[in-house]
């Protein structure tokens, strides 16, 4: 790359954070419509479906009244149909051992393996543990499981790998909390190891840190991930929890989940900024486009771009339209 060129770049660059730090300002009117403009305007040049956080929310309709609250146990598990799929080696040292709809993510070190949620408990076994030796990889050598928030599409196979390996559960203090009040029947990993905002993980030659952005639940933490394409390094920034499905009581009434929301998303947002991440992760393929990245993925040549490296403007942007788009919401 040329001098010029890469003077450009970095002034491009520039100009995405500031436009986008602008928006924390007072350009963008505080309107329900000012907000989703911003975003919009922000997710122009995006491929995200973050932006589908500006919907307004669906009114609930009578047919959820015979859908399980959630937590509760299903009466049997679905079909292994609607759930496998393949693992896929992402970077170097982190691969997709997840669901189709609900991600795991393990990250391979020198002295083990960090896997990050635990999907399901009645798909755990298939999809972590038997993922990892399709891609050669021992499941034994599990030593920690990070986990996002305490919903069970996230935090119910935790259970599995605490007890078949010995692996190390980690959670927030809140959501410990969550876990221990969440009914149904299904297995809830025993309290273990309880982590807090700016925490390090280390293991081996890697070292993960941890930022409590609560929103999604009480306890919610994101995590920024080092990683490598082809022995060229990067920083992923796994974001904990998405949706705006917040519990609703009077004592935190909605403008209390959004408030939360919005700040957490500029605490991470900040976080990642400083760490230089250039890659979004979620634990839903959906948010993070990870069906056609991992498409792209396998068609990849020697000299084409990584499909998740989006650049550290397009996260900022990422993480911007996620504290727009709750803006929004709390106004209406």
């Amino acid at each position: 790359m040329t001098r010029n060129a890469f003077v450009m770049l970095l002034a491009l660059g520039l100009l995405a954070v500031m436009f986008s730090g602008s928006l924390r300002g007072q350009s963008v009117p505080d309107t329900v419509d000012g907000h989703v403009a911003a975003a919009k305007a922000l997710a122009a040049n995006e491929q995200t479906a973050l932006i589908t956080l500006c919907n307004p929310p669906a009114a609930p309709g009578p047919a959820r009244a015979n859908l399980p609250a959630r937590g509760a146990q299903p009466p049997a598990p679905p079909d292994r149909s609607r759930w496998a799929a393949e693992p896929v080696k992402v970077f170097d040292n982190l691969y997709y051992v997840g669901e189709k709809e609900y991600s795991a993510w393990a990250v391979t070190t020198s002295a083990g393996i960090i896997i990050i949620d635990a999907i399901y408990d009645y798909s755990v076994a298939d999809q972590v543990a038997g993922g990892l030796k399709k891609l050669g990889l021992d499941p034994a050598n599990i030593k920690y499981v990070v986990i996002s928030h305490a919903h069970r599409d996230h935090a119910g196979g935790a259970w599995y790998l605490q007890e078949r390996y010995g692996a190390h559960v980690l959670m927030s203090a809140d959501d410990w909390d969550l876990l221990g009040r969440t009914g149904g029947a299904w297995p809830k990993a025993k309290r273990d190891m309880t982590v807090i905002d700016g925490q390090q993980l280390t293991l081996g030659d890697t070292t993960l840190r941890f930022y409590s952005t609560p929103g999604h639940t009480p306890g919610t933490i994101s995590t920024l991930v080092p990683v490598k394409d082809r022995g060229t390094p990067h920083v992923a920034a796994l974001w904990g929890g998405t949706g705006f499905n917040f519990t609703i009581t009077p004592e935190k009434p909605a403008a209390y989940w959004y408030d939360a929301y919005i700040k957490s998303a500029e605490h991470f947002r900040d976080a990642a900024a400083k760490a230089g991440a250039d890659i979004f992760l979620s634990n839903h393929p959906s948010w993070d486009g990870s069906v056609a990245k991992m498409a792209a993925l396998a068609k990849r040549g020697p000299s084409d771009p990584h499909p998740y490296v989006i650049g550290a403007p397009s996260l900022q942007r990422y993480l911007t339209i996620a504290a727009e788009c709750a803006r929004a919401g709390r106004l209406r």
